[in-house]
């Protein structure tokens, strides 16, 4: 019988009960500098509880220049870790398999959220100086950006060691996966992609220079990470900006076995978000999923595919005609915390799902 939503994966020596995971999706909600909250809690433990195999973190920053906006979690400190311990620990009662997305915002940091406009916060509004590749500040249509400053080798080097330091808190903390965040605009995107890094030494000019440092913090945090547990990377497929030299989905393509021979288990395969010119194909169902499958056809890694999977016998399907190995579910989520338990009733599966019990006589 093939694979199907509901399948369990097993990936190193860790089981996920069914091939569902809530995508990483900001909260922008923590009341004090990188603090996880009683909303995080809640919003990541309805996801367990509504069914989901994996529930992955917001993305995390490992240093506090490395947040999106002052409201977003960060794993800098042994103290943020013990922040996050109870909400891992829910999940994972609860039978699913707590994640993290460990990031750095690069020059897409420094910002009010987004139902307060997403504009660029200078440093005497609360905001700070922003790191990339390049000192190529973002192009904000609105506000002045702040400064943006180019990253010398010790910064780099700090870079590289502040994955590791997270990784190592997550782990404390409860959590089963590591992903590292190279996609949508930040950081490790940000060093991809010729339109963001100009550099002209090892970190730069070619696919080799531009890629050395995603895959050294991928396989320095692999070594921090225990053998028996899966480590993933995010990344953008495309920029999405035809016009110009930017980074496509062959580089992906080239990218992915690179990537697993450095230690990742899967490549979760989005796009976009490099800048404000990009021209985003029309969005609809699995409007990115043929991204993920030139992907797959390029490395022996897994693959997860994620965009516009908002119904049941579409994420099936996905699994069953071997176009991914994992369902990334994000706005979906938002609507419906119970979506993998609606989506077996849907697909006549129930039996291979548990309802909480103390729901059960809602659906009995």
């Amino acid at each position: 019988m093939s694979d199907h939503l509901f399948s369990p994966l097993s990936i190193r020596g860790t089981t996920v009960r069914n091939r569902v995971m809530v995508s990483p999706m900001c909260q922008y909600s923590c009341d004090r500098d990188g603090f996880a909250t009683d909303w995080h809690e809640v919003h990541l433990g309805s996801r367990a509880t509504g069914g989901a195999g994996i529930v992955m973190t917001e993305a995390t920053a490992v240093e506090p220049r490395g947040r999106i906006s002052p409201h977003d979690l960060g794993i800098w400190s042994d103290d943020h870790a013990d922040a996050l311990a109870p909400v891992a620990a829910f999940v994972s009662e609860r039978g699913a398999t707590p994640a993290i997305q460990l990031a750095h915002a690069g020059r897409k940091a420094s910002k009010t959220r987004p139902w307060d406009g997403s504009e660029p916060l200078q440093p005497d509004e609360g905001g700070w100086e922003t790191l990339a590749p390049s000192a190529v500040p973002y192009p904000f249509e609105e506000g002045e950006p702040p400064r943006t400053a180019r990253m010398d080798l010790d910064d780099i080097e700090g870079l590289r060691d502040d994955f590791v330091a997270a990784a190592e808190r997550a782990l404390d903390a409860g959590s089963e996966i590591a992903e590292v965040h190279a996609a949508h605009g930040y950081l490790l995107h940000e060093f991809l992609s010729p339109v963001t890094n100009r550099r002209d030494d090892e970190y730069g000019g070619d696919f080799e220079g531009r890629t050395r440092l995603v895959r050294e913090i991928v396989e320095e945090v692999r070594e921090v990470w225990p053998d028996d547990k899966p480590v993933f990377v995010r990344v953008s497929a495309t920029d999405w900006l035809p016009d110009r030299e930017s980074w496509t989905v062959e580089d992906t393509a080239r990218l992915a076995p690179l990537l697993a021979e450095a230690g990742a288990d899967l490549v979760d395969v989005s796009a976009g978000g490099l800048h404000p010119d990009q021209q985003i194909p029309q969005m609809g169902p699995n409007y990115q999923v043929r991204y993920a499958e030139r992907v797959g056809e390029s490395t022996d890694a897994l693959v997860g595919a994620v965009g516009g999977i908002s119904e049941a016998e579409q994420a099936d399907a996905l699994i069953r005609n071997d176009r991914a190995d994992l369902a990334i579910v994000g706005r979906e989520h938002l609507r419906d915390p119970y979506f993998a338990l609606h989506a077996a009733e849907k697909l006549g599966v129930e039996d291979e799902v548990e309802w909480p019990i103390q729901y059960r006589r809602a659906v009995q």
